[in-house]
């Protein structure tokens, strides 16, 4: 335990003398009572929470499409399905992770989020184009168009690509989330695999707001 000083060695001292008590122990990491990790890697932050030294990444996800998806006349279908955390060749997440339902992705915490996306696809004949949209709702429930990146199969059997990006500033993880779009002028195949990404997307978060 540690001594007091200031009074008469190993007193409690009045009310008056509280702001004065000085102790010769130090307090130890360990007995510190806050949130979050205690290791070399963190410090404490004011407001008693335990973060990542210099700022790091806390959460990084990956995402794919895990088999050819085909979508079917023109029009627009949200991405519903086949969705599969990448996996192998290295992988791994930092962090809690993103959490899908039907297509539709939350994030773990709040935070300033990048999201980059990308796909392939091809066709049984030319198609004018062909595009997976980035969605995002701020209410969940209402979704609006993040990105549009389009591209055209010039011919049967051939392949396109096309990618895009974007930052999302996530405020309340209950209400901001997003989905994808597959937007076509005809029927098209968006192609997955489980042993390779062709289409899905990655997602970084950069930073408290």
């Amino acid at each position: 335990m540690a001594k007091l000083i200031g009074n008469a060695p190993n007193q409690v001292p009045t009310n008056a003398d509280l702001g004065k008590m000085a102790f010769e122990d130090k307090v130890s990491v360990a007995n510190i009572n806050a949130t979050g990790t205690k290791d070399a890697t963190t410090f404490l932050r004011g407001d008693n929470t335990f973060a990542e030294a210099g700022g790091g990444i806390t959460e990084a996800d990956a995402w794919r499409i895990n088999v050819n998806t085909v979508f079917s006349s023109s029009g627009q279908s949200d991405v519903t399905a086949n969705w599969e955390r990448t996996h192998g060749a290295g992988f791994d997440k930092i962090g809690t992770g993103l959490t899908e339902s039907s297509g539709i992705f939350s994030f773990p915490s709040t935070g300033y989020y990048y999201i980059n996306h990308f796909s392939s696809t091809t066709a049984g004949a030319a198609r004018q184009y062909t595009s997976m949209m980035l969605k995002i709702t701020v209410n969940n429930s209402t979704y609006y168009t993040a990105t549009s990146n389009y591209a055209n199969i010039a011919s049967a059997s051939y392949l396109s690509n096309n990618s895009a990006s974007f930052i999302v500033r996530v405020t309340d993880i209950s209400n901001i989330k997003f989905k994808f779009e597959a937007q076509r002028s005809d029927t098209f195949t968006l192609l997955g695999s489980t042993s390779e990404s062709r289409s899905g997307f990655s997602c970084i978060r950069l930073g408290d707001i």
